[in-house]
This record gives C-alpha cells, sequence and structure tokens, in this order.
C-alpha cells in the first residue's frame, strides 16, 4: 500500500461581538430574543435598502490582522458572493474576495492566507415536516480567516482552532462559544502520495474542536481507502454526524466562479490609510496583551504550564490572578501558593456553580488569607474552607479565621502537652517510629492536628514529635 501525506486548510468564521449588525442598525443579538425579533429591511434584504458599514466591526478585524502580524490592507472593498439559499435574503452574501482587511500573518507556526469580514446567514431550522427561518442572525458580523493548506495531522488542526479561540477572547472581538455557534470550523482535508496536492473535500460546520479532530482522522481514513481500491476521490462538500463518527456528502464543492464575485456598488470603497482610528498607532493602543506574551512572563514568575492555561482560559480567573499578583508584589512563594489555590480550588468552585461571581475588589482579603497561609497563622486546611466566603463574599479571612478558632498554634508549651497525650493514646505507633518507621511520624502529626480541628501548627508538632520520641 502507498504512504500517503494529509494536507489541512481551514476556514474559521466567528461571529464579531459589537453592538448592531454589519450593516444596519439592528441589534447583534443571535441568541436571545423571540424568532425575528432583531431585523428591518436592510438585514431582511427589501427592494430600495441600502447597507451601511459598521465601522467596529471593521475595527475588530483589523485587531484580529495586527495580532497575528498579517498585512493589514490600505484599500478595500466589499464584494457580492452569489448563491441561493433559503437563509440568504438577497441570494448573495456581502463578503470580500480579491481585497480583504488583512493578508497573511500566522499564528502557531501555522501560516495564514486572509482575514476577512463578511455578514452572516439566517438560522435554518426544520421543525417535523416544516422548515422555518430565524433571521436574527442574518447580518451579523462574522469575521472568516482561511489557513493555507500547511498543516498535516488532526492534532495540529484542533490545537490552531483552540488558539485562535483565546486570540479572539483575549482580543475581546468575539466570545467564540462553539457550542452557539459563534466560532465556526471548517477543514480542507486532502491526501496525496506526491508533492502534488490531492482532490479537496471540504467538511463543514464544525462545532467542537473533538469534532476537528474526529472528523480529519476519519476523512484522511476514508480518502485513503478509496484510493487504495484505485477509485477517484470526489470534490465535495460533506458534513460530520457526531453520533455515527463519521462524515457525509451534502453537496458537489463550489469554486470561487460559481459564487460569481463582483464589488459590491452600494458600498464605498475604503482607503484606510487616511481613517485614523484605523491606524497602526491606534490600534496598537487598543491591543491587550497576547496569550504567548502572557505565557512567557508567567512562566517566569514560576508558574506551571496547565495553571498557565487555566488561567488565560478564565476570563474572571486571570483577572483576579492578576489583582493578586500586584497584591503579593514579586514575593514568589506567595504567587504559587495562590496560584495553586486558584486553578485548583476556586476553578473548581465556579465549575460547580456557574451562578457565582468572582469580584477582583476580593482580591486584596484573598491575599490576606495566603498571607495567614505562608506564615503559618492557618493551616492549608482552614485555607482551603474559608476561600469561598473570602472570594466570593469579600469576607475578612483574619477576622473569620479568629472568631471561629481557626488560628494556628504554634506555643510549643502548649504543644508539648498535646503531643505526650498524643504519644501515651498511640504508644504502638510511637514505638514504630523509635523503631525507624518515618510514615509513623505523619500518622502522629495528624492525630494531633485533628484534635486541635487543624488549628496547630504542623511543622512545630513534628519537631516536638521527634524531640520526644528521641
Amino acid at each position: 500500500m502507498k504512504a500517503y501525506t494529509a494536507t489541512i486548510g481551514l476556514e474559521i468564521h466567528a461571529e464579531l461581538s459589537t453592538k448592531s449588525k454589519m450593516f444596519c442598525g439592528c441589534k447583534n443579538n443571535p441568541h436571545g430574543g423571540t424568532p425575528n425579533e432583531y431585523t428591518c429591511p436592510v438585514c431582511l434584504a427589501h427592494p430600495g435598502t441600502l447597507p451601511r458599514v459598521n465601522k467596529e466591526a471593521v475595527k475588530k478585524v483589523l485587531l484580529v490582522g495586527k495580532a497575528l502580524n498579517g498585512d493589514l490592507a490600505t484599500y478595500s472593498e466589499f464584494d457580492r458572493k452569489n448563491y441561493f439559499y433559503p437563509d440568504i435574503p438577497k441570494a448573495y452574501q456581502l463578503s470580500q474576495y480579491e481585497h480583504p482587511f488583512v493578508k497573511g500573518g500566522q499564528l502557531e507556526n501555522v501560516a495564514i492566507t486572509r482575514v476577512h469580514l463578511e455578514e452572516d446567514t439566517a438560522r435554518s431550522q426544520h421543525v417535523g415536516e416544516d422548515s422555518v427561518v430565524d433571521f436574527n442572525r442574518a447580518g451579523v458580523p462574522l469575521m472568516e480567516l482561511v489557513t493555507e493548506p500547511v498543516i498535516h495531522d488532526a492534532k495540529t488542526a484542533a490545537q490552531f482552532a483552540r488558539e485562535l479561540q483565546l486570540l479572539l477572547r483575549t482580543l475581546g472581538v468575539s466570545n467564540a462559544n462553539m457550542e452557539k455557534g459563534e466560532m465556526r470550523v471548517e477543514a480542507n482535508i486532502s491526501i496525496s502520495s506526491s508533492k502534488e496536492l490531492g482532490t479537496k473535500v471540504e467538511v463543514k460546520n464544525l462545532n467542537s474542536f473533538k469534532s476537528v479532530e474526529q472528523a480529519i482522522l476519519y476523512e484522511i481514513s476514508r480518502q485513503t481507502e478509496i484510493l487504495n481500491n484505485n477509485k477517484p476521490i470526489l470534490q465535495e462538500t460533506r458534513g460530520w454526524d457526531e453520533i455515527k463518527g463519521k462524515t457525509f456528502s451534502q453537496r458537489s464543492k463550489e469554486t470561487a466562479e460559481d459564487y460569481r464575485y463582483f464589488p459590491d456598488p452600494d458600498i464605498p470603497k475604503y482607503d484606510l490609510s487616511v481613517i485614523g482610528e484605523f491606524q497602526s498607532e491606534n490600534l496598537s493602543s487598543m491591543m491587550r496583551k497576547l496569550p504567548a506574551a502572557q505565557r512567557a512572563e508567567w512562566l517566569t514568575l514560576g508558574l506551571k504550564e496547565k495553571q498557565i492555561e487555566v488561567l488565560l482560559h478564565s476570563a474572571s480567573l486571570k483577572a483576579f490572578f492578576e489583582a493578586s499578583v500586584a497584591f503579593f508584589a514579586e514575593d514568589e512563594e506567595k504567587i504559587r501558593t495562590a496560584t495553586n489555590y486558584l486553578t485548583s480550588d476556586l476553578a473548581g468552585l465556579l465549575s460547580a456553580d456557574s451562578g457565582r461571581i468572582l469580584k477582583t475588589e476580593n482580591s486584596a482579603n484573598f491575599g490576606k488569607l495566603i498571607e495567614m497561609l505562608v506564615t503559618n497563622e492557618i493551616t492549608s486546611r482552614v485555607a482551603k474552607d474559608l476561600l469561598a466566603e473570602v472570594v466570593f463574599e469579600g469576607a475578612d479571612p483574619s477576622e473569620l479565621a479568629s472568631n471561629r478558632g481557626l488560628l494556628q498554634s504554634s506555643d510549643s508549651d502548649e504543644l508539648g502537652l498535646l503531643v505526650q497525650k498524643i504519644i501515651a493514646d498511640n504508644e504502638k505507633v510511637a514505638g514504630d517510629y523509635k523503631a525507624g518507621k518515618e510514615a509513623a511520624l505523619q500518622y502522629l502529626v495528624g492525630q494531633a492536628i485533628k484534635e486541635t480541628r487543624g488549628g496547630a501548627n504542623p511543622k512545630v508538632l513534628a519537631e516536638l514529635f521527634k524531640q520526644t520520641l528521641t
């Protein structure tokens, strides 16, 4: 059997989070309201209406281009992409073809071909034997990013999509929620045993990273089997059946010629070089710290890679962490301790109850909690028990620990009496320690901590047990 190389290019659409739609003043709320509530003659394509370009949407696409180190256009225009489908009210889509807002760039070592702006379609729904269309989504600003065909495996393709979602959220240009269709991935896949590309098959509307990876793997396997049986691969568009775990044929694949692109006569051409808001300096002032730079900075603070990813993918945790870091100055021990609690215990609390709100103004009390833990005023068990009240309710950890008798004791005289009692109650374990079993010491310390409900300093206890038993 021949060995085949897979070549993959991605087309990724993301709905932009603007207040209004792309070419009219209707509210940009495709997932809310009643069906067809956010519509007007413009987005319903009534005769005689004229589109008006959403400047904020253009700015967001240019921000993405700058973050990707792409070439921002000086001249740009919108084109009509002609095709008929029930969810296209005009029978054409306002998009961009020859002159997109961004050309080139790269992300995750994957080269970008272009990033352009267009309008989203309406949403078709099938209810029993009937089909209905909700036009709330029609005209929503839609960014499309196209990669070069330089990806060769499913895992890399899925990782690229993950990193793009993170970038879009970091920049604040899109929520990019795949479950809601705010970000959709299409994969163009071909296999070949030579340097020339094979016949391209497009798999549309992949709405999870898992689906991206599985659909590509399936399609590579399907195409390999076809070629091994000496049959031709058809250039077509296919869908992904998540339940069956396989792609299925939808229609023959269109080419650019099929869409009969031509410049839209109702929208002026753009010389972006004379629009102040779109100048490089102005865009730079709007840029946020990008994920790659943030990872590098946090690694120098001693954070682990998994912890960094948890923080990067949660806007509320990230903001809370940054406020806490400011409180700790450059104390790396406190920063690492705080990170452990934020990315494990606190992340778990947020996951268990999505209704909880994390407020950055409570970071000072969280900092005090970590301070008390690091200086042995409280134990880790007490810190975990107080965490929710401190970060969600803004409670003072010092007052909580004092009022509840949870402050840790390091008084050697007081703890010495406790040590004598624990040894008397556990003579066999004490004998085991004397015989050289180090694990016995931890048991004795644990019993003492249990006796004091976590109020005794474990380091002081361990030292007192050692002194007493030796």
